[in-house]
């Protein structure tokens, strides 16, 4: 039985770290779906969210200049919202019952000591739209666009990328450009009307000017949120112990990838928690055919994350060329940057690498060997095509982190 919202709000914490705001933002959004909601209940949601804002915010401003802004900015959003109609429908069975913030209005999201975010993830819990039906999205923007505001891009990322993998709810980061423009405009509202309500007084130029650059500094993100990008497809390649797994975490932080881990996406294939360190029914997880099913729910992910705007980095050992050329595919049928990463080590740092991780996790340490020599026999060589996208990374060499960092904003330039 699905735990109710109380059991939630009564085990919740009223100071959460990231992770565990994430893991329990992605409980929550699993167990409060609505039973029954119409079809368009989404689409009908984010619209009224928007005219809400737009409603609210245009005779607060000061400026013709900013009343300009926002008209582009609205039309912007109307026809994202025409394009992705049929995400939105599309989503009905995800639609929640309410949003995180009205179940935990007093968590707090809190780091190094500081506290963050109210409701822990920052939502509006006065405007009229903070409470109803609403998508997994709009909780999940609510915390990108308020860590966003703050400056805390790289928790902001965090937040991203751990809420994708552990959800495997790809498809809502088609709609994350959407629902962060929405509560981009809700930050920039906010900020209006606590000029409002701070009335008449001898400081109103000061508290003017500061209002205004808190309320563009939204518009600014929503502009942000808005913007066309043309995301990179990253291929993580390499055996048991190259270090690929350990490098592709940095690249969530310092260049903004969302990260596919074939490991994640084969437990969830099976219906099997990925952090389980042992299965109850015997399952062949790693057949010729679990293996393709593997790599073409990667390919899946990987072309849905793009196609949002995310830059994407598979992690998997990519023994096939077949299966190299499947996620590649994903990038150059639609026109993008593709970049394929092949992490390399010494015999004996692989073999220490993996008797460490064997006896961290109690599986035996000669199975673990024998994975890595199967790998080692089955790797098919780089063909030529390949090569044009090629990186050689030596994960035994000093800052080998910074290294991959930089050659990956080399080749394929980004910002």
């Amino acid at each position: 039985m699905s735990p109710t919202h109380a059991e939630y709000a009564a085990s919740c914490e009223e100071a959460l770290q990231l992770d565990e705001l994430v893991d329990r933002l992605v409980a929550f959004h699993q167990c409060s779906a609505v039973a029954a909601a119409p079809e368009d209940a989404g689409l009908v949601a984010i619209r009224a969210q928007l005219e809400g804002e737009v409603a609210d915010i245009e005779p607060l401003l000061v400026g013709e200049e900013d009343r300009h802004r926002l008209a582009c900015l609205r039309q912007w959003l109307e026809e994202d919202l025409e394009r992705l109609a049929a995400v939105f429908l599309a989503r009905r069975e995800r639609l929640l019952e309410t949003s995180w913030a009205v179940v935990h209005p007093h968590s707090r999201l809190c780091d190094k000591g500081r506290v963050l975010l109210a409701n822990a993830i920052g939502r509006d819990l006065q405007s009229a739209s903070g409470d109803g039906i609403a998508d997994p999205g709009s909780d999940l923007a609510s915390l990108l666009v308020g860590l966003e505001a703050r400056g805390e891009t790289v928790l902001a990322r965090q937040a991203l990328d751990g809420y994708l993998r552990q959800s495997g709810d790809y498809e809502v980061a088609r709609l994350l450009s959407v629902f962060a423009f929405v509560q981009a405009l809700a930050g920039a509202r906010r900020a209006l009307q606590r000029h409002q309500s701070a009335g008449e007084d001898g400081e109103r130029p000061a508290l003017l000017a500061e209002t205004m650059r808190e309320c563009r500094g939204y518009l600014d993100l929503a502009e942000a949120h808005a913007e066309f990008r043309f995301p990179p497809l990253l291929i993580g390649i390499g055996v048991s112990g190259s270090g690929k797994s350990r490098f592709t975490r940095t690249l969530v932080g310092r260049l903004g990838a969302v990260r596919l881990c074939s490991d994640v996406e084969r437990h969830r294939l099976f219906a099997i928690d990925p952090q389980a360190t042992s299965i109850d029914a015997p399952v062949d997880m790693f057949s010729p055919e679990a293996t393709e099913q593997t790599y073409r729910r990667l390919a899946e992910c990987a072309g849905t994350l793009l196609e949002a705007g995310f830059p994407t980095c598979v992690d998997g050992t990519f023994l096939k060329r077949e299966q190299r050329d499947l996620l590649r595919h994903q990038a150059e049928a639609r026109g993008l940057p593709v970049l394929l990463v092949s992490f390399e080590a010494d015999q004996a740092t692989l073999r220490r690498r993996i008797d460490k991780r064997a006896r961290r996790q109690g599986v035996p340490v000669e199975e673990s060997l024998a994975v890595l020599a199967r790998q080692q026999a089955d790797i098919e060589a780089f063909g030529d095509e390949e090569r044009l996208h090629l990186l050689h990374l030596d994960t035994t060499a000093d800052n080998a982190a910074e290294t991959l960092a930089d050659l990956i904003q080399h080749h394929v330039k980004l910002t």
